[in-house]
């Protein structure tokens, strides 16, 4: 699941909390009064990750060359995304730089702990499936052999479940390179057709698709991109550029191509609320707490209270996710073993028959 929500904000060098804690930072600096250049050269001083000081050092120099802090961060877009650097530029203009970036601060934690979710509820289900796995493999491997050592001294027949298993390992064992070579081939193969725009396509759609998985996507993209929409739109960003950040923050390519559109018939005076619902990808209420933003001129008010009510159906959903895949990931483990378990039995009573 982690891997199927990996809708990644920053660069792999520089971690969502650093980004969060640079925020936070540098708006409790602004607000107290600190002089912008003096704030960035402390944060690059008490800065640990190398990238980071490197980034502050660059922004201070632009900084002292007269130049604006959104043209700084846009220089590195790898390490601030687009939304950031357009919320930025707004917050320039408003004068609200120090409001502006406790809520970039606020939506990075927020989405650090719907991350942190994601993976608190993935992780007893596959300690479980590992432990699992682990047991079989000696069993199969170390166990089961010296079974059959027995049985061939004694010239008998070994039952039928510890036929078929020793079997599947013998395979395993003597066909490991062609089963590691088709896996490697098969991810080559899904990697490449993944580079490409359709191959892309195909797989969002597909994931989209998935039971209970499926659904738990969508309400995490519907998620995002309120929360993004309203960070901007409250920032004073313009709603086409806005809508076209918060599109690009995605990064599911169905949403993406499906909003493109959004953002054509919105230009086209039909609103937001109504070319959103004809997506067939947002639920009705959301698109019915928009139309009432767009109708009381509280637009970016109702994004947030509907980035968080799908926060809490999100917290909801990854719930209900867990609550299949755990005993789901029990069954079917406990089928292995179980019939592992029952081929060494079969074996011992076989033994005992023989020695009788």
């Amino acid at each position: 699941m982690t891997n199927v929500l990996k809708f990644e904000i920053v660069a792999s060098r520089v971690k969502r909390d650093e980004l969060m804690h640079l925020s936070r930072q540098l708006g409790a600096f602004v607000r107290a009064g600190l002089p912008l250049i003096e704030a960035v050269r402390i944060l690059g001083e008490e800065a640990k990750n190398p990238t980071v000081k490197k980034v502050m050092a660059d922004v201070e120099a632009g900084l002292h060359r007269g130049e604006r802090l959104s043209d700084c961060l846009d220089r590195h877009p790898k390490v601030f995304p687009d939304y950031y650097r357009g919320i930025m530029r707004s917050a320039e203009l408003t004068g609200q730089l120090d409001v502006v970036l406790a809520q970039l601060a606020a939506y990075l934690e927020r989405d650090l702990e719907a991350r942190r979710k994601i993976s608190s509820a993935l992780i007893y289900p596959l300690v479980i499936a590992a432990m699992s796995m682990v047991t079989v493999v000696v069993m199969a491997v170390f166990v089961l052999p010296k079974f059959r050592v027995f049985f061939d001294g004694l010239n008998a027949e070994l039952p039928l479940p510890t036929r078929i298993l020793l079997g599947v390992t013998n395979f395993f064992a003597q066909w490991w390179w062609a089963v590691l070579g088709g896996a490697a081939l098969l991810w080559l193969i899904s990697f490449v057709a993944t580079r490409s725009s359709g191959g892309r396509y195909v797989r969002d759609s597909l994931l989209l698709r998935l039971p209970v998985l499926g659904p738990t996507l969508r309400f995490a993209l519907v998620e995002r991109f309120c929360r993004v929409l309203s960070s901007m739109a409250s920032a004073g960003v313009a709603l086409p550029e806005a809508l076209h950040v918060a599109t690009q923050s995605l990064r599911n390519r169905v949403f993406m191509r499906s909003l493109g559109s959004v953002g054509e018939a919105m230009m086209q005076g039909e609103g937001l609320a109504r070319p959103l619902s004809a997506t067939g990808l947002f639920p009705s209420t959301a698109a019915r707490m928009i139309r009432v933003g767009e109708e009381t001129g509280t637009l970016d008010v109702q994004l947030e209270v509907t980035a968080r009510y799908y926060e809490g159906e999100l917290d909801y959903r990854l719930k209900r996710l867990t609550a299949f895949f755990e005993p789901a990931v029990i069954i079917v483990m406990g089928l292995i073993v179980g019939f592992v378990a029952i081929a060494m039995v079969s074996a011992m009573y076989g033994i005992f028959d023989q020695v009788k």
